[in-house]
């Protein structure tokens, strides 16, 4: 069976998740897919993993869809194309609703449903030559499963014109666009990424987790006063949980808090 991905963790409780097809750019195939998402579903149960990096083998970050599961699709039935695509879509939901802090390490290009990966990814360090691309326009499809991820990303005005002209663009232009938080130099990446890690792992793991189903939460809330009434709660339950009652003890006593080593 063929390494299509490799997990390490490290002393910190860093999971690093390495796409491991370099010959064929890290693209994907359904078993990759179903791979990946079983891999993230164990971590989001795992209490030594703390922080996920999203990494590719090689030169290349992720090139989308493998060439020889294309062909397959040609002969697929639209039914088979619905299932197909379904569990494509059931991964990138279940990256982006990790409760856990995933951090994208574009190492190279990510094309395609590459650049989806990317835009499910909470935080995202690409290497400066790193080029991003919405390419399926160019092949007669449209990037539809990855779309509702990135555009909450980077908004309809930048879908409309990099998903119409399929072309790419480098990290400069995905950092303005938002689809992007940090650029780096060759020279510093391995060390720029650590350093994010680190900074990550400062905050309380619970209230990362609540945060980030606040962010999502909130975000698709339209009724102000409801949103009132739930982020009072929230802040409510977190001041009197463990972690906020150590947090602000913490402070007041100036030293660590609890979950930093």
């Amino acid at each position: 069976m063929e390494n299509l991905f490799f997990k390490s963790i490290d002393e910190f409780g860093i999971a690093t998740i390495t796409l491991n097809r370099a010959e064929i750019h890290n693209a994907f195939n359904d078993e990759l897919i179903a791979g990946l998402t079983d891999c993230f579903v164990k971590m989001e149960s795992d209490d030594n993993v703390k922080i996920v990096v999203l990494t590719g083998n090689g030169k290349s970050f992720c090139a989308g869809a493998d060439l020889n599961w294309m062909k397959k699709m040609i002969d697929y039935s639209e039914e088979e194309n619905i299932s197909d695509s379904m569990n494509l879509a059931n991964l990138f939901h279940t990256i982006n609703s990790f409760s856990k802090p995933v951090i994208g390490k574009i190492n190279g290009a990510a094309l395609g449903g590459g650049s989806g990966l990317v835009a499910v990814c909470d935080h995202v360090i690409a290497h400066e030559d790193a080029i991003f691309g919405f390419t399926e326009t160019r092949l007669g499809i449209v990037p539809a499963v990855i779309s509702p991820f990135v555009l909450r990303k980077i908004g309809e005005s930048h879908g409309r014109t990099l998903f119409l002209s399929g072309r790419r663009f480098n990290a400069t232009h995905a950092k303005e666009i938002g689809l992007v938080h940090q650029i780096s130099l060759d020279r510093h990446f391995e060390k720029d990424v650590m350093d994010i890690c680190q900074d990550f792992l400062k905050a309380a793991p619970g209230a990362q987790k609540v945060c980030k189903q606040m962010i999502y939460d909130v975000v698709n809330m339209t009724d102000v006063n409801e949103a009132k009434v739930y982020t009072c709660g929230v802040i409510a339950k977190r001041r009197v949980s463990d972690e906020g009652q150590d947090g602000m003890c913490s402070l007041l006593e100036k030293r660590k808090p609890m979950w930093v080593k």
